[in-house]
């Protein structure tokens, strides 16, 4: 049996619940376990930061401005792929932020966000945020982003069959989630921040999502760092184990995390650009 599988992991933002993990063979991933029945009730806090754009606390207003910083960054390598602007749908949109960053910058950009609140935010900014993914007759995107969403999602294979009607044969989906194999994972172990049970659904590596996409059309062509991600992460975890200098400790971890992954190619989180085969 894996170490993983024997690891309890609480929830630290809603709950106070101990989850376990379980390893899916058919997805090479590991899941949480028990799945929760109502997950809804696990978005219901203050705290989470990624329905708000809340800059109260100093962990916040540093999240915020990370968030920012990471906009120009992600449609960069977005561009990149795709070579040109075009249509864009990002899943898992959040209050909107990186939709209106793309609009900006003359991408015709759309997001989807089921939490209610989170899309009131977006529309407050004039976004376009909408609760499901309108499956049209043609596929009309050029992309298809989902930064830290696929890790969320009950039913991976429905939802993966709906992405891929709507984008483009030769079009990119490009995302970005937890790496269980990083070496801040390995340190922090159930106190890695990243496992964030039971929101986080499931838990990957590069082996899963080639087991994930390849089966469904997909090539993996490239697979990127997210640099910031370490740090928060780590200060996060450190927070999980009320280490009052969480702050400093996080840093030199999450230092020590991205230096890992230079050499290991493990990084604390990875961002995925696979490519939709051409029928």
């Amino acid at each position: 049996m894996s170490e993983l599988n024997t690891l309890t992991l609480t929830d630290h933002l809603v709950s106070g619940e101990e989850f376990g993990l379980i390893w899916n063979a058919h997805y090479q991933c590991y899941q949480t376990n028990p799945a929760p029945r109502d997950l809804d009730q696990y978005y219901k806090s203050a705290d989470y930061i990624s329905h708000s754009d809340s800059a109260d606390t100093v962990m916040e207003r540093i999240y915020q401005r990370a968030k920012r910083t990471n906009l120009n960054h992600k449609l960069k390598l977005v561009k990149r792929f795709c070579g040109h602007e075009g249509a864009l749908m990002d899943i898992g949109a959040g209050t909107g932020d990186f939709v209106k960053h793309a609009q900006d910058k003359g991408w015709e950009a759309y997001g989807v966000e089921p939490n209610e609140g989170a899309r009131e935010r977006a529309h407050s900014k004039g976004v376009p945020v909408y609760s499901r993914i309108s499956v049209q007759q043609e596929a009309v995107y050029d992309a298809v982003t989902l930064w830290h969403v696929l890790e969320h999602l009950p039913d991976l294979d429905t939802e993966i069959q709906s992405i891929s009607k709507t984008l483009k044969p030769g079009g990119w989906l490009i995302l970005a989630v937890p790496n269980y194999k990083s070496l801040d994972a390995k340190y922090y172990k159930a106190d890695w921040a990243a496992y964030d049970v039971p929101r986080h659904l499931w838990h990957f590596s590069r082996t899963s999502i080639k087991a994930l996409f390849e089966p469904k059309g997909y090539e993996l062509r490239a697979v990127k760092p997210l640099w910031l991600d370490a740090f928060y992460i780590s200060w996060l975890s450190e927070t999980y184990r009320k280490n009052h200098l969480a702050p400093l400790s996080g840093a030199f971890m999450g230092a020590a995390s991205n230096l890992y992954g230079i050499f290991a190619r493990e990084f604390s989180s990875h961002v995925y650009c696979l490519q939709k085969k051409a029928e």
